[in-house]
Parts: C-alpha cells; structure tokens; sequence
C-alpha cells in the first residue's frame, strides 16, 4: 500500500500548464494520497487465479484517522 505507483491523467490535461500543472497531478495521482482534507480513504485488491479462485482484500480507514485502518480479506471461487 505504501508504494507510489503513479497513474496517469489524461494526455489532454498534462499539456495544460504543464511546469505548473505536473506536480499537482503527481499528488492527487499517486495510489495512497495524503493532503490536507484530501486523501486515500480505501484500497482494494482483487486477485484472480487460472482457477477461478478469487481473493478480494480492502482497507479502510477508520474515523478519518490515517493511523487506524480495518482490513477485511474474503475469498470465494467463480462458477464456470
């Protein structure tokens, strides 16, 4: 979760400003965002297998505090 993988907006919007623009949208981009009252309040990882095995895990944050988080994992198989 603490990995600052980046996704990319929109190529429209990257041109516009782009010296001003391109640290603001490195911010809000990144997979866990901490600004202030702005920011990741849930992750989710959905994992499938070759079987049809799937592992759905999710964090939430718990009362707007980013030290405390609820993670719940469930696990289930898809019908063919």
């Amino acid at each position: 979760f603490t990995t600052f993988f980046r996704q990319l907006p929109d190529p429209a919007i990257e041109d516009q400003g782009k010296d001003y623009i391109r640290p603001i949208l490195n911010k809000y981009a990144a997979l866990c965002v901490r600004c202030p009252d702005y920011g990741t309040r849930t992750n989710t990882v959905v994992l499938v297998d070759s079987e049809g095995h799937v592992t759905f895990t999710e964090r939430n944050m718990i009362n707007a505090d980013v030290n405390q988080w609820k993670t719940s994992t469930y696990e289930f198989k898809l019908h063919s």
